[in-house]
């Protein structure tokens, strides 16, 4: 694995992770009860997103290490998805 494909590796695993931990924990205005004129009742009343960045790079971290892991030993390899049989065998 080339350094490239491990940074896009990452960005792929980060950004995926975000979208996860977003909506975790969230209250909108209206649950609480106190919509801001010009807002929907749907948006945050307190997002904690500096929080929710670490969780996500602290999440991603893992999960890279581990995906990257699997990658390199050679467990699972490009061959694996090769379901029709266009590479070729190898020598």
């Amino acid at each position: 694995m080339t350094i490239t494909a491990a940074a896009v590796l990452f960005a792929v695993i980060w950004f995926l992770t975000l979208l996860v931990i977003l909506p975790i924990r969230i209250r909108t205005q209206g649950d609480v009860g106190e919509i801001v004129p010009g807002t929907h009742a749907g948006a945050p009343e307190e997002h904690h997103l500096r929080k929710k960045l670490w969780i996500t790079t602290a999440v991603s971290v893992v999960l890279w290490a581990i995906i990257a892991g699997i990658i390199l030993s050679g467990v699972i390899s490009v061959r694996d998805f090769d379901w029709l049989n266009q590479l070729e065998p190898r020598q």
